[in-house]
């Protein structure tokens, strides 16, 4: 009897120490909801899955994490008992999301099976597009694709042609023209007169031997319609003018200049607010010809930068000095400087500065 007693005992420990060491089991009633098809245009959407805590201790939902920004996820953030129930809602928004989509949603917590991964499915099906959303710039009585003509990379010395599409919203026709053009760009309208309802497309020719500049390049033109000038009328316009080197031989390229910087960042530390701090980047020739430093760029005004020569030849070294102005500013700065050059595999290097900004 006393044995007997004692291996009771025994069982109610074991059984009582299991208890004590029992987690909580997240268990989901579903892990996948399609909702089918829906409009792009037809709101936000919203399922809302249920669990059920199956283990002996509370549960606790530490964190639930969308795979886009597009699902947001709400839940049951109190306790939730043995045997007792939860939710989980995740909405979802069609906008500008057209075709098929499958996001996960990850759901970690204390329970034996600490992560899960729930999904949901389903298919947004495209709006139908206005002249609004075709053209979204407004110009009033007409509309354009865009408020920015992009040339992407131009060559030195060539020209290059762009185009941009455009609408006549209005009830007469709209004569386009445009004023403050640069002597390197010439622009037009095709056709210059468009009936009401019609499209056209503005031309533009980027003269890059009128250009005596490196990199990226904006300038602003202005529209009128009809002689006036609707608010904000500017056309931005962009070019990158660099040299193409991929047709270089390796013959070519092993005659090339070679830009090696000593260093390409450096840290002034902490500065008071106001000062003016300099450093000096040292840039070198390791080349076979001569390295021309097309032009140095600066992230901002606060940065001053202009190298001390800019032809370098093979084995000489050039200074780059920069300087820092701090007036006006607090706390973590960073600025970059950006050398441009006719090295056919690092015609463009970056350069940056940083300090910590600390008023007096």
């Amino acid at each position: 009897m006393k044995k007997i007693s004692s291996i009771l005992i025994l069982l109610g420990f074991v059984w009582a120490l299991n208890a004590q060491n029992a987690k909580p089991v997240l268990d989901f009633e579903k892990k996948i909801h399609d909702f089918g098809s829906m409009k792009e245009d037809g709101g936000v959407v919203a399922y809302t899955f249920e669990f059920t805590n199956k283990g002996n201790q509370p549960l606790v939902i530490h964190n639930v994490r969308a795979s886009c920004g597009c699902t947001t996820p709400e839940w049951t953030r109190t306790p939730i008992q043995p045997g007792g129930k939860g939710t989980l809602k995740a909405t979802f928004d069609p906008r500008n999301r057209p075709g098929n989509f499958n996001k996960s949603i990850t759901v970690t917590s204390n329970a034996e099976n600490a992560s899960e991964i729930l999904r949901i499915i389903g298919r947004v099906e495209e709006k139908t597009k206005t002249v609004a959303d075709n053209y979204p710039r407004d110009l009033g009585d007409i509309r354009l694709k865009s408020s920015h003509l992009s040339f992407t990379r131009v060559e030195p010395n060539t020209k290059k042609e762009a185009t941009l599409d455009l609408i006549n919203v209005s009830a007469k026709p709209a004569t386009i023209s445009f004023s403050r053009v640069p002597a390197h760009i010439t622009i037009s309208v095709k056709p210059a007169t468009l009936a009401p309802g019609a499209e056209g497309q503005i031309i533009a020719t980027y003269d890059a031997s009128k250009v005596s500049d490196w990199g990226f390049v904006t300038d602003q033109v202005y529209i009128a319609v009809n002689g006036k000038e609707p608010k904000d009328s500017r056309l931005s316009v962009s070019a990158t003018i660099e040299e193409d080197y991929s047709a270089f031989s390796p013959q070519q390229l092993a005659s090339a200049p070679d830009i090696q910087f000593r260093e390409t960042s450096f840290d002034f530390g902490e500065v008071k607010q106001g000062e003016t701090v300099e450093h000096t980047f040292q840039v070198s020739n390791d080349g076979k010809s001569n390295l021309v430093l097309r032009k140095v760029r600066t992230s901002c005004g606060c940065t001053a930068s202009k190298p001390d020569k800019e032809v370098i030849q093979p084995g000489e070294s050039a200074s780059i000095p920069v300087s820092f102005n701090t007036r006006g500013r607090n706390g973590r700065q960073n600025q970059s400087i950006t050398v441009y050059s006719n090295d056919p595999k690092k015609s463009t290097m970056l350069l940056r500065i940083s300090a910590t900004v600390v008023t007096p």
